[in-house]
């Protein structure tokens, strides 16, 4: 039975959610699953993906192919990075223990990668955010300023009319 690792798309219409799963090959999209793998969530910003490393490594070492959203996903989380060092403990290039190092070495430089982008963004949005209340200061000065009654110019136009009635 072909094996595939796929997305199953779940959520509403224009915000979808996606589960991880490992499916036949010949199943619908959101149709039978043999396990679900994780779940990935496009609409955050970084986009949120869960996912059981170990599980996909037992799924991809007995031969289940991931398609090519799927691969890209295994990829970012290192299921693919594990999986390649796993082979080469079974080939005896490495340790375990050097496969371990390795790939907790790994993770570390991905999670400082990763904070780095979501405190690049928050500094964005403050920015934003920072720039769209001046603007909307400067525009409320000027909205004021526009609006404020001009008493100066009637006064001298109403004594004209005063003198011009007298005489």
């Amino acid at each position: 039975m072909p094996v595939k690792i796929r997305l199953q798309r779940h959520g509403k219409k224009g915000k979808p959610y996606y589960w991880i799963v490992a499916a036949d090959a010949r199943a619908k999209r959101d149709g039978k699953y043999l396990e679900k793998i994780g779940s990935y969530n496009p609409n955050t910003n970084p986009a949120t993906i869960d996912l059981d490393v170990d599980g996909a490594v037992k799924w991809l070492q007995n031969g289940a192919q991931p398609t090519d959203t799927a691969k890209a996903l295994l990829s970012y989380k290192g299921a693919l990075l594990k999986n390649h060092l796993a082979g080469g403990v079974r080939k005896g290039a490495l340790t375990e223990e050097q496969a371990e190092k390795k790939f907790a070495a790994w993770l570390e430089e991905k999670a400082g990668k990763v904070d780095a982008k979501k405190e690049g963004l928050s500094k964005a949005e403050a920015e934003a955010k920072a720039k769209a209340f001046e603007a909307e200061k400067a525009a409320n000065e000027a909205r004021i300023a526009a609006n404020a009654p001009v008493v100066e110019e009637e006064a001298p136009a109403e004594e004209a009319e005063a003198t011009n009635e007298e005489e």
